[in-house]
């Protein structure tokens, strides 16, 4: 009888790929970089099981948003007081924290859970094309 394979965390190889953002939409980047992150790009996934990749996403100030979604979208955040919730318009988040725009696009493609959060410790977003990640040598992922 044949049983499925299951990957064991002390198992999993990790490798590093770099992707650049220049000319990308927002969504399609971060689809692909949640993929590379939770694993789905080997065939050895396991769903309970982090075997994903570690990302260096670069030139997110790059980053293209498409239609109206610039002047429309709009990021919230709380503090957690009574009538303390904030709204921020995309264009001044891409022009002020663009790399906060990637991160919490690709960060709400994860699961929702201590998994997703440990995908999440993976990711690594610059604004230029700069990154100090070398050592690791990382390796570009075609989109």
């Amino acid at each position: 009888m044949r049983t499925t394979y299951m990957a064991k965390p002390q198992e999993v190889k990790r490798k590093w790929y770099i992707i650049d953002g220049e000319g990308k939409v927002l969504g399609r980047l971060a689809a692909e970089a949640a993929k590379i992150l939770r694993g789905k790009h080997k065939p050895d996934f396991t769903p309970h099981v982090n075997t994903g990749d570690h990302v260096i996403i670069i030139n997110a100030e790059k980053v293209v948003l498409t239609g109206n979604k610039l002047r429309q979208k709009m990021y919230y955040r709380h503090s957690g007081y009574p009538g303390g919730i904030k709204a921020t318009r995309y264009d001044q988040l891409m022009q002020t924290k663009p790399e906060l725009a990637v991160y919490k696009a690709v960060t709400g493609m994860l699961p929702h859970n201590s998994l997703g959060r440990d995908m999440a410790r993976k990711l690594r977003v610059y604004r230029g094309s700069e990154h100090p990640h070398q050592a690791q040598q990382p390796e570009i992922w075609e989109m």
